[in-house]
């Protein structure tokens, strides 16, 4: 059976009922399904329950002002372990182990490097994780999942610290289940030394002189996404005439590239081995720790801007030492030396103002330039075929 056929008659079987969601989920990533065509999928079958908090439908207001909101529950004493999941190289050195001493509790963290992973291992709840950091469109599939628990805020006093710019999102409109992180754009990582310039378009990229010594990202969306923009288009965008253009461009770099690769280009930009990459802020600024001639750019097109949150997952055993950890990571000064580590910026709006090398919100101005990846709809699947056709094109 070919794996397309296969992926159909998954999306079936969870349509008439004949699976549930968990059981879709590991076959959907076992077949090579993006986080973004699973959320898709689950949205389109009816996998989310309406919100316990949701308005009655049109014409069936009432007339009464409703029930009062439920109090927040108590979570108790805090537990003494504590099991974190997220990215590599995310966290700095002293966070955890000032934490446990803190609060006596023992960390446990483990590392991944995909959104697909992290959920695959939560989906499962073998593993037993507190703590996971999901990216905005990750959050998505997890809450169509019912895989993240509602966060209780009177524990988390230090949510106020967080800035406007990163609440309200699109993947958690009230602020239930997320804590912002770290936020950061994609543009490109250089070696200035052997460049020789600074580079201020992604056509860059289609640069024959710099053959087999550039790299774009393994990632469907920043890749597609930097020739949307540099065709002055929305990274958002599902138009078929958009994507085919922007495929074409694609094809035209592929040629001249190195390698689709992510954070592991760190170590060939430090060596030498690459010139220029397509790279996110953050881990341009990890490199350049190792390599003062590594700099960042953000092409003139425009890019796109992310921001990854703290989740707590459903079931989690430690529910008051995950609220504590996430009150702690949102004191300014923990918060400050957790991004001047990973080199992102701060959602945390007193820990940008401490941090030694601050990174600076984007202005409006920087806005017109920059966007949020957002739910791409029934365009995903047009998206995920361009991009197999460019990656073996």
């Amino acid at each position: 059976m070919s794996q397309e056929k296969a992926r159909i008659q998954l999306v079936e079987a969870l349509r008439d009922g004949r699976i549930e969601r968990r059981e879709f989920l590991r076959g959907a990533l076992g077949l090579g399904m993006s986080v973004g065509t699973i959320g898709l999928v689950l949205q389109a079958c009816g996998s989310e329950e309406k919100p316990a908090d949701a308005p009655p439908p049109a014409g069936h207001e009432g007339t009464g002002p409703g029930p009062a909101p439920a109090p927040e529950p108590e979570l108790g004493p805090i537990e003494a372990d504590l099991h974190i999941y997220m990215w590599s190289d995310y966290i700095a050195e002293d966070t955890i182990p000032n934490f446990e001493k803190e609060f006596n509790v023992k960390v446990t963290l483990d590392t991944y490097e995909s959104n697909e992973e992290m959920i695959a291992k939560v989906q499962t709840g073998a593993a037993g994780y507190d703590l996971v950091c999901p990216s905005g469109y990750a959050v998505s599939v997890l809450r169509h999942l019912h895989l993240v628990e509602q966060l209780v805020k009177k524990h988390i006093p230090n949510y106020a610290n967080l800035a406007p710019l990163f609440l309200g999102s699109v993947f958690d409109p009230k602020n239930e289940v997320t804590v912002p992180w770290q936020w950061g754009v994609t543009g490109v990582a250089y070696r200035k030394d052997l460049l020789g310039k600074v580079p201020d378009s992604w056509a860059l990229f289609q640069d024959a002189a710099l053959k087999g010594k550039l790299t774009m990202m393994d990632d469907m969306r920043d890749n597609i996404g930097a020739w949307l923009r540099f065709l002055g288009k929305s990274v958002n965008s599902v138009d078929a005439a958009d994507l085919a253009a922007a495929k074409a461009e694609a094809l035209k770099a592929k040629p001249i590239l190195a390698s689709y690769v992510s954070a592991p280009v760190k170590a060939q930009l430090i060596a030498g081995d690459v010139f220029a990459a397509q790279l996110w802020n953050g881990d341009t600024m990890q490199a350049k720790v190792e390599k003062a001639e590594i700099e960042f750019a953000l092409p003139k097109e425009g890019s796109s801007i992310w921001c990854d949150s703290m989740c707590i997952p459903k079931g989690a055993k430690n529910l008051r030492a995950a609220h504590e950890f996430l009150n702690y990571i949102l004191r300014p000064e923990v918060g400050a030396k957790i991004s001047d580590f990973t080199g992102y910026g701060s959602p945390n709006l007193p820990a940008s103002e401490k941090m030694v090398n601050k990174v600076a919100y984007p202005t409006e101005a920087d806005m017109k330039n920059l966007e949020y990846n957002e739910d791409l709809g029934a365009g995903t699947a047009a998206w995920d075929q361009i991009w197999t056709e460019i990656k073996s094109g």
